[in-house]
């Protein structure tokens, strides 16, 4: 449990897709969420090889800065036939001179799959590790995953950076063509939101 009630928080990410997921998803706690973005707080450079570490920078330096609780969230794919690529660099691999171009993004995993033959799997992962940390330096982690298939061609208008080509398992939709109410109920980050709506909340 935390040691104090959370009613404003800052999220510490400039990702519009995540502030609005975010947002929704502490909405009936009564949570107020702002951005670091609200802010004017640089990004951090995330140094490290794992989710967690990263979590943790982006959320220390949001929490040091604006003396609030901080949220963050590091994510990505992690495709099997990739051995886990990816993974921690999601975000890098859709680096451009003018911005983040997810489409770029997600032809690059599809054409690194397909070369390496009919044989290779197109089973995937979305991975979510939240960092929850306070003014004083402590942190709580929660971490939470959902396994899938990757698609081709990309399908749907709705979500956000590889939700175009990741079909969850147990559905016939990626997440970019799912209603955003049932992507946010089965999504990597509401299996981690789950894990720290019950110890903050619960």
């Amino acid at each position: 449990m935390t040691r104090q009630p959370i009613e404003k928080l800052v999220l510490a990410s400039h990702n519009k897709g995540k502030l609005a997921e975010i947002a929704a998803l502490l909405a009936p706690y009564g949570v107020s969420v702002v951005s670091a973005g609200d802010f004017g707080l640089a990004e951090p450079a995330e140094t490290e090889d794992t989710f967690a570490g990263n979590a943790r920078i982006k959320a220390h330096f949001a929490a040091r800065a604006t003396g609030l609780p901080a949220l963050s969230d590091d994510s990505g794919i992690m495709v099997d036939a990739l051995d886990g690529a990816p993974g921690v660099y999601t975000a890098d691999w859709a680096e451009t001179p003018k911005g983040r171009d997810f489409t770029m993004a997600m032809t690059r995993v599809w054409d690194e799959v397909t070369a390496k033959g009919p044989g290779a799997p197109r089973s995937a992962a979305f991975h979510s590790t939240l960092c929850l940390a306070w003014p004083d330096g402590s942190d709580q982690l929660y971490s939470g995953k959902v396994d899938g298939t990757l698609v081709w061609p990309m399908r749907g208008d709705r979500g956000f950076g590889f939700d175009p080509m990741f079909q969850p398992l147990g559905y016939d939709v990626t997440f970019a063509v799912m209603d955003p109410e049932e992507k946010h109920r089965i999504s990597h980050r509401a299996a981690a939101f789950a894990k720290f709506v019950a110890a903050c909340f619960g």
